[in-house]
């Protein structure tokens, strides 16, 4: 059952990985949006920065609860 939880917190870990680069990158094109005054770019990043965090919250709160399904 070790392999299990190893790959949970692997699992874990790169999906909280993922939603950090996704809101980075929702965060950077929010900024560019309203540095040129572009209401899609503006659109898109708070799209991707939410995104990003809900992406967060499942690598933090969801994804460690498999490990009761195999312990």
């Amino acid at each position: 059952m070790d392999f299990f939880s190893e790959a949970i917190n692997t699992l874990s870990v790169l999906v909280v990985a993922i939603g950090a680069g996704l809101g980075v990158w929702g965060i950077i094109n929010l900024l560019e949006g309203y540095g040129n005054d572009n209401p899609g770019a503006k659109s898109q990043g708070i799209k991707q920065l939410m995104s990003g965090g809900g992406l967060i919250l499942i690598g933090l709160n969801l994804i460690p609860l498999l490990s009761g399904l195999f312990g």
